[in-house]
């Protein structure tokens, strides 16, 4: 049963589950956690998904080493929390006028100003899309499609081998291929 919790012994002031001391967990391992992510609330959160983790293990019970399972564990948490808030852009920047220290209200220009990127940036993101799609474009009908439907769509590569009466191998190799000729552009691009 994953929820049974041993009380502590009169002789020790642990609280063992699975193996596992939680005061540990609580005392030592959070703080490293808040220290990580600089915010109590995460620390909280990736603990608790890491102890959730460890508890619908298979069999908890044959980890022998349980501390360093679960500092694992966070370590993978916290790496996937650190990529996946890569993807987001904050919604205030700090600015002069927008500090924490002034008492104004931040107006809606500001923001904007904040948020609007400059026309020589927007000039070279459109150059620089034109010529992915260009390359996009130059890759055989079957390659491109593969291509957009893995990239682009997001949909499994066993999925697009059904979908297009192909072997998941071909799947991968119209993939590689796309992202070869790819590469291969943006190094001609930057030299």
């Amino acid at each position: 049963m994953l929820t049974t919790i041993e009380l502590p012994s009169s002789r020790t002031n642990n609280m063992l589950w699975y193996g596992l001391d939680l005061s540990w967990a609580y005392a030592d391992l959070l703080p490293g956690i808040r220290r990580q992510t600089s915010c109590v609330q995460l620390a909280y959160d990736v603990l608790h998904d890491a102890l959730l983790r460890f508890a619908l293990t298979k069999n908890p019970e044959r980890i022998t080493q349980p501390h360093a399972y679960l500092r694992t564990v966070v370590k993978n948490i916290l790496a996937d929390n650190y990529r996946e808030m890569a993807r987001f852009v904050p919604f205030l920047m700090e600015t002069p006028e927008t500090s924490s220290d002034s008492n104004d209200q931040i107006t809606t220009h500001q923001i904007e100003d904040a948020f609007s990127p400059s026309p020589e940036h927007l000039a070279d993101l459109q150059q620089r899309l034109q010529a992915l799609q260009r390359i996009i474009d130059c890759l055989p009908p079957k390659c491109r499609e593969v291509f957009w439907l893995f990239r682009i769509e997001g949909i499994h590569q066993t999925e697009i081998a059904d979908k297009l009466g192909i072997s998941v191998n071909m799947v991968e190799r119209h993939v590689i291929r796309a992202l070869v000729d790819l590469r291969s552009a943006r190094d001609l691009l930057l030299n």
